[in-house]
């Protein structure tokens, strides 16, 4: 496994350049570290495809009936507190704190991390890659964060305060506990 291919900018690049930079080359994925480094994303693979939709999909029909949120694919970008640009798998956000952004900020990298994210290991996807990033999630205020880890079948619940759960089997239906109330995600939907 590998990690992705990063180049280090320093201060080279404000929020803005940084923003133009990614819409100029709207046909390659990025994302930013909290140290200002350019990270290159592949695309995934047709099955990691396959399972972020089916999440997304499920996640975006309970969020329909809740009307509680708003939520995001893996094309968005949003700028967290400790300056990194993050684009999760999917992610969803309460509605209270969606609104208070003005249209500007909506229409750029919204400063702010998601209360929800996702992430999916795919084949070429270092897992302790994908750790640490679930942990900068909470540390910027994610409130509950799913790492999918499809080669192994094992999937790593990360909560506000609370030590990291890991669930051993896709036999297992996953909770959106007081964060996405009544969602649930059954596992074997994705085996």
């Amino acid at each position: 496994m590998q990690t992705p291919v990063l180049i280090k900018m320093g201060d080279l690049m404000t929020d803005e350049e940084f923003f133009t930079f990614c819409q100029l080359n709207d046909t390659l994925d990025f994302e930013r570290d909290s140290e200002r480094n350019i990270i290159f994303m592949s695309p995934t693979g047709s099955s990691t495809g396959n399972t972020t939709s089916t999440i997304l999909g499920e996640l975006y029909f309970w969020n329909k009936q809740s009307n509680l949120g708003y939520c995001f694919d893996s094309s968005t970008g949003f700028l967290m507190p400790n300056d990194a640009v993050r684009s999760p798998d999917a992610a969803w956000i309460k509605k209270e704190r969606w609104e208070k952004l003005t249209t500007e900020q909506k229409e750029k990298f919204a400063p702010l991390c998601p209360d929800f994210v996702v992430e999916v290991r795919s084949k070429t996807d270092s897992l302790k890659y994908l750790q640490e990033k679930m942990k900068e999630y909470l540390a910027n205020g994610c409130r509950l964060g799913w790492l999918i880890d499809r080669l192994e079948e094992k999937t790593y619940i990360y909560r506000l305060d609370k030590d990291i759960e890991t669930v051993e089997t896709f036999e297992f239906v996953l909770h959106g506990e007081e964060v996405l109330p009544n969602f649930v995600f059954d596992l074997k939907w994705i085996q």
